[in-house]
Formats: C-alpha cells, sequence, structure tokens
C-alpha cells in the first residue's frame, strides 16, 4: 500500500523548532511536504489574504515558505501546488491551543482549512510551563503516540483533531485522553492607560471545566480532541 502524501505547516514559521519535529513525526507516517508561513502568525486565527499577491519560496525538497497565513499556506497547497495530499499536520506549536483557543489559533484553523477541502488533520500543541525547559524531543514522541491513537480510530474526511501535549518534567506517568474542548472563557484582563488597553491574562490562571482538554493536560496528560467542519 502507497503510503500517504503529508502537507506539513504550522503558525510559528517555517524555521521554527515545532516544524522540524513535525516533519520528523510525519515522515514516519508517509511522505512529507512543507508549505509553512515564512513569517510567524500566532493568534492569526483564520485569516486569509484575498486582497495581496502570495510570495513561494522553496527552502529545501519538497519545502517552501509562504507569504501568508497558516490558513493561507493550506489552501495554496491544496489548490495550486500539492493536489496530491491525503492528511495534513499542523504543528508542533509552541504553547497550548486548549479550549476556546481553537478559535484565535493559526496552527488550528491550518487543520479546520483542510478539513474543508476534504483532508484529514491534525493539529498539535506544545503547553509550555514557565521556567520549565522544553524538550522537543518528548513532545515528538507524545506526539507520536497521539497520532497513532487517532489513525487507529479511522480518519473521516470532514474530521480534524487538537492535540496538545503536556510540559512534563522528571519521569512522570501520562495517559491520552479524548475529551472535549473547555468552553470556559480565558482570564481575560486588561491594564488600562488613559484610552490605551494593554491585555495582562494570564493563560494559566483561565477557567478550568474539570474533565475537559485545558483541566487534563494541565494534570499532565495528552489531550485529543475531534472537531469536525
Amino acid at each position: 500500500m502507497a503510503r500517504p502524501n503529508i502537507l506539513v505547516t504550522n503558525d510559528d514559521g517555517w524555521d521554527a523548532p515545532g516544524l522540524a519535529e513535525m516533519k520528523t513525526l510525519a515522515a514516519r507516517f508517509g511522505e512529507v511536504y512543507v508549505v509553512a508561513p515564512r513569517d510567524p502568525h500566532s493568534y492569526a486565527g483564520h485569516r486569509v489574504t484575498t486582497d495581496a499577491p502570495l510570495t513561494l519560496t522553496a527552502t529545501g525538497a519538497r519545502e517552501y515558505h509562504l507569504s501568508g497565513t497558516p490558513a493561507d499556506c493550506v489552501r495554496v497547497a491544496l489548490s495550486e501546488l500539492l493536489p496530491q495530499i491525503d492528511w495534513v499536520f499542523s504543528g508542533i506549536n509552541r504553547g497550548g491551543n486548549l479550549g476556546v483557543d481553537i478559535y484565535s489559533s493559526g496552527t488550528v484553523a491550518a487543520a479546520r482549512e483542510a478539513a474543508f477541502h476534504g483532508r484529514p488533520a491534525v493539529a498539535i500543541s506544545q503547553y509550555v510551563r514557565r521556567g520549565l525547559p522544553l524538550d522537543w524531543d518528548v513532545s515528538g514522541v507524545l506526539a507520536a503516540l497521539a497520532v497513532c491513537r487517532i489513525i487507529d480510530g479511522g480518519l473521516r474526511a470532514k474530521d480534524y483533531w487538537n492535540v496538545n501535549l503536556p510540559h512534563l518534567e522528571g519521569d512522570p506517568g501520562f495517559s491520552i485522553l479524548d475529551c472535549e474542548p473547555d468552553d470556559a472563557p480565558l482570564d481575560v484582563r486588561f491594564q488600562r492607560d488613559g484610552d490605551s488597553f494593554r491585555y495582562s491574562g494570564t493563560y494559566a490562571a483561565r477557567p478550568v471545566t474539570p474533565g475537559r482538554d485545558v483541566d487534563e493536560c494541565f494534570r499532565g496528560s495528552v489531550t485529543v480532541s475531534r472537531l469536525r467542519v
């Protein structure tokens, strides 16, 4: 059986360490092609470019960066550059995309755009605990286990998955859990200076609904949320 063709993208930019880890991960499952944003687009959500040209630049064999958003990268790849793509992997993002983050995340938007076009897709993000070093090799191991679980469960064309990896230390145990995204709002606070407002919320201080993805990832589990367009 032929190996699937996998498009890899992200929102941290084409030279991010998480993208390198995702390329290594994707190569375990299929033939890898990369179209990633030239510049970081964190919190870009599902923004797309329709009023300006997009410039594609080769960065290696079967690898490109694009002067656009994560969703732009998927659009250009699937419609013009790589119509043979079977799956899309987005990430590994530096920072969690838990709960309501799915609506502002460029990482998740890339997977959602793929689902719009009938390709199963996985968005993977690495939650980062302040002050704790991040080991991308560990992230790759956890991500591979999550992808295996998703593939074993069956891939449907309009489905996409949001995976979040816990930030582990020492030699902890962990589990991989299917769970719903938390719909509680983020910790939304601002510092006001006259007519100027600067966001001052804290990611880890967000409300937590027991048993949903924020709660489980913060407590050390790999969380897998199946979404559908």
